[in-house]
């Protein structure tokens, strides 16, 4: 490969329901798209998190490659769900000497699990004369020895293992430039899992993964319509004529009751970050959806109404330079909101 062409770095969304790819790279300052790719997974692929079926991911990550032409062997990927612990903790005035040495006596506090079991790391997010803000965030070994195990598989080599909230978080910034006046709630709605994000400018003030997402809509549908798993999926999209006989005041109540517990719960981690801080003025001033279950039909505005917020889509390729001989911008936008994760994942590799 002396006179090849030099392998990048792609960003790989390890999903519930899909497994997502994208490669981009830096020129004259700006982020242009490579490659990326999308397939979906069988049903009970992986749960809460976990990969059941490993030789089927590992196939369906080489057939991304494959059919989308992604050349990179190597990928940053990220973790979420129960085995991912995530906490902001204030420590005394000290020097990074110090707070190397200290860490895991600090983090025996707040992680639940032997920290022999967790792989750790920490960054200092603010400090001052009285104190120093510590972000820890903490995921179990097996968890990350089973996706490490499903991409060596595939032939790929995992270079960096991130947390799937701080990959959107990046995008975020990379997109919107926030000040350090913005506060936004970022809110990735996946088939199982729904990652919430509290951000402050480029601080990260309060996470939470919550076990709702996309496939509560699906379900409830198939369960109480009697639809197929596809019929489901294109009706809670708001496909027209998805299935014959149906008729849309039967839809809408169903769609109602999902989003009710998932406006319930966003307000839920809102009321847990003011239970937990002394901050009393810090106010959200939008929520970014982004995820598979961002596409449900009337979502954004739906949750506008309950939670008295601008609601609106992430757009992950915002200021990313596409090439549109290249990539189908019809394709390109309709997998937008799936992408937001896997395209933070990617500026890690760029």
């Amino acid at each position: 490969m002396l006179f090849g062409k030099k392998k990048g770095v792609a960003g790989l969304d390890i999903g519930s329901s899909s497994i997502k790819m994208v490669e981009l790279e830096s020129k004259s300052g700006n982020l242009n798209l490579v490659s990326l790719g999308f397939e979906n997974l069988p049903g009970d692929t992986i749960i809460d998190g976990q990969i059941m079926e490993m030789n089927l991911v590992s196939d369906v990550i080489q057939n991304v490659c494959n059919n989308h032409q992604i050349e990179a062997d190597k990928v940053v990927t990220g973790v979420s769900g129960h085995s991912v612990i995530i906490k902001n903790i204030v420590l005394p005035p000290m020097s990074r000497e110090e707070l190397e040495e200290s860490i895991d006596w600090h983090a025996e506090e707040h992680i639940p699990y032997d920290l022999a079991d967790v792989s750790l790391d920490y960054q200092v997010t603010g400090e001052d004369e009285e104190s120093t803000q510590v972000l820890i965030a903490a995921c179990k070994r097996e968890r990350i020895d089973n996706i490490k195990q499903a991409i060596q598989l595939a032939g790929k080599s995992p270079v960096v293992i991130d947390v799937d909230t701080f990959a959107l978080q990046n995008c975020y910034e990379a997109n919107y430039d926030p000040t350090e006046d913005d506060v936004v709630t970022l809110l990735n709605i996946g088939a199982s899992t729904m990652n919430v994000n509290i951000v402050k400018g480029t601080r990260s003030l309060f996470t939470r993964d919550i076990t709702v997402g996309g496939s509560q809509f699906t379900d409830v549908l198939q369960r109480s319509l009697g639809l197929n798993f596809q019929q489901a999926e294109a009706v809670k999209r708001g496909v027209v004529d998805a299935a014959e006989g149906l008729e849309e005041k039967s839809i809408e109540p169903l769609m109602n009751n999902v989003t009710e517990i998932v406006a319930m719960e966003i307000q839920k981690t809102f009321d847990f970050y003011r239970a937990t801080t002394d901050d009393n003025e810090t106010q959200v001033h939008k929520i970014l959806i982004s995820g598979g279950g961002s596409k449900l039909a009337g979502l954004a505005d739906e949750l506008s109404r309950r939670l008295e917020l601008p609601v609106e889509v992430l757009d992950p390729f915002r200021k990313v330079v596409i090439d549109t001989k290249k990539f189908d911008p019809e394709y390109i936008s309709e997998i937008v909101p799936e992408m937001a994760v896997a395209v933070g994942l990617a500026m890690r590799g760029v």
